[in-house]
């Protein structure tokens, strides 16, 4: 379309050979479905959800299709009337917004994702709602919302009661009217126990999220994708793709260094490659595609982050990890923007673009974005998204079947070999414990950089966040993954700082807290 035969052979191959060195994968559903029928490529998706039964059926039908395409979704309830409110038509009463997610729940459970995984959402609600204090405990059961995860939009007039210890109001969503009050100290409390018992709801800063709305004239962003990456307009979509940076490493002079020059080609092609996914979609629903194809957002982010700290040696917890998270994501905004930019000259900024925007005009409204790259992280072989470690062996349980699937870090075992350590009872202890900390034979900076999730304090998670933030255009999938002993108060802790660093949102984790979870440390059949 924008190229001649010769050029579009050039691209194909270079697209073609950086998937094939696993130095760049899109997100799954480009995939699973690029070439087939159905066409759809993209993975996350915000749908509107307006306070009256025919929106709201009309939203889980259009769920339905995005689900069954592989895509994953996310809804602001906050519209939906409260419960117990008049309904005028009928002369009822509302059930109120838990109820309906409820309904999402159950279709979601019902729609097999293109025959591979079943769906994911995000179930969001502001904090003014006068139905907050059920939401907040929505998922406490561990058995309702299982395809949900849930966030709490709080804003920076929240924050501020928090801090000082004063009420707020619950603002009536059709009238826009105080119904009650709370304590805002009391609420983000709740919050934070109810995260601490069974890792919902994670919490997103909305003020912060439109601050940096690439289009304030189309609307407010209420909403994000199912891991919290990629926050969307109504009915918008948006496609991901990752660079493995483990793969950005090279040896010199006897050590590792990562080749800038080599990235830099990596991100060009990978935002040549988003943005010609926009184009070759096949969109599930009209509206969809209007306004998909009018801000053009793609979400290039990183993964292997915590491999590649790892050639380097250098601890994830650390002052030098954070100022080498900055250079290397500041260097990739820049390089990923100039693209964008270039794109722009050739084929039309994306068709929002204001002309007040004061900004070089882009392809594309959002170029930046680091997900959790569940599956395309398994596929490249490297750790997830910019998580550390979750341990050095784990059981993987299958999703569909629990299958207990156990692994052990590769880097490792070559490490050990090099220094003449890869004995026989070194590795069925890391096998058995996941960890090396224990192990007093091993050098003791070796211990620091595989240093795991849990065994680095959660201010350190936060932190790496942050730096991610400050240069991705739209947000950051992390887990701030703390010991079973943690407390509440250590929540409240992590979610403070976040909201002070400039995230833009924050999940926490704490291990063990539900019955039943992916990743389990060690290997019990190896004890």
């Amino acid at each position: 379309r924008y190229d001649d035969g010769k050029k579009v052979d050039t691209s194909a191959r270079e697209f073609f050979e950086v998937m094939r060195r696993l130095e760049f994968l899109p997100n799954s559903p480009t995939l699973m479905n690029a070439g087939r029928d159905l066409g759809q490529l993209s993975a996350c998706f915000v749908l509107p959800v307006e306070d009256s039964l025919d929106s709201i059926f009309e939203t889980v039908k259009n769920t339905a299709l995005i689900h069954k395409s592989g895509g994953g979704t996310g809804y602001s309830f906050s519209r939906i009337r409260p419960k117990g409110d008049m309904v005028r038509s009928t002369q009822g009463v509302s059930s109120g917004p838990v109820s309906f997610m409820r309904v999402f729940d159950a279709a979601t459970e019902a729609v097999k994702q293109g025959g591979t995984r079943r769906g994911a959402n995000m179930g969001v609600l502001r904090v003014d709602h006068p139905d907050i204090q059920e939401f907040i405990g929505a998922k406490s059961n561990g058995r309702e919302l299982r395809n949900f995860n849930i966030s709490v939009a709080v804003t920076d007039r929240f924050m501020e009661a928090v801090n000082t210890g004063a009420d707020y109001c619950l603002i009536h969503p059709a009238t826009g009217e105080p119904v009650g009050h709370l304590n805002a100290g009391n609420v983000f409390r709740t919050i934070c126990r109810t995260a601490w018992n069974c890792g919902d709801p994670g919490v997103i800063f909305l003020d912060n999220l439109n601050r940096n709305n690439p289009t304030p004239q189309l609307g407010d962003m209420e909403c994000t994708n199912p891991c919290g990456e990629q926050p969307l307009l109504p009915f918008e979509s948006c496609n991901l793709g990752s660079i493995n940076l483990a793969k950005m490493i090279v040896r010199s002079h006897g050590r590792s260094v990562i080749n800038y020059t080599h990235l830099a080609q990596t991100v060009r092609t990978a935002v040549h490659f988003l943005d010609n996914v926009i184009d070759v979609n096949q969109y599930p629903l009209p509206a969809i595609e209007k306004i998909t194809r009018g801000n053009r957002k793609i979400g290039l982010g990183v993964m292997g982050w915590a491999d590649l700290l790892i050639s380097l040696s250098i601890p994830y917890g650390s002052e030098q990890a954070l100022t080498l998270a900055e250079k290397i994501m500041g260097f990739l905004q820049r390089v990923s923007h100039r693209a964008s930019c270039e794109l722009a000259r050739k084929r039309g900024a994306y068709p929002n673009f204001s002309r007040n925007d004061r900004r070089i005009p882009r392809r594309n409204a959002t170029v930046t974005t680091v997900a959790p790259t569940g599956t395309i992280s398994i596929i490249a072989g490297c750790s997830s998204g910019i998580e550390p470690l979750f341990a050095l062996s784990y059981v993987r349980k299958h999703v569909l079947d629990d299958r207990e699937l156990p692994e052990i870090h590769p880097g490792l075992i070559g490490e050990l070999t090099s220094i003449g350590l890869a004995k026989p009872g070194i590795e069925q202890e890391v096998l058995k414990l996941g960890t090396i900390q224990h192990i007093g034979e091993l050098p003791h900076e070796m211990r620091r950089y595989y240093a795991t999730a849990l065994e680095i304090p959660p201010e350190w998670h936060v932190r790496m966040q942050a730096v991610f933030q400050k240069y991705s255009d739209s947000a950051v999938s992390k887990t701030v993954n703390l010991p079973f002993e943690a407390t509440p108060e250590d929540v409240e802790t992590v979610y403070r700082l976040a909201y002070k660093l400039g995230c833009k949102g924050i999940t926490v984790y704490r291990d063990r807290c539900r019955d039943s979870q992916v990743l389990n440390i060690g290997c019990t059949a190896c004890a």
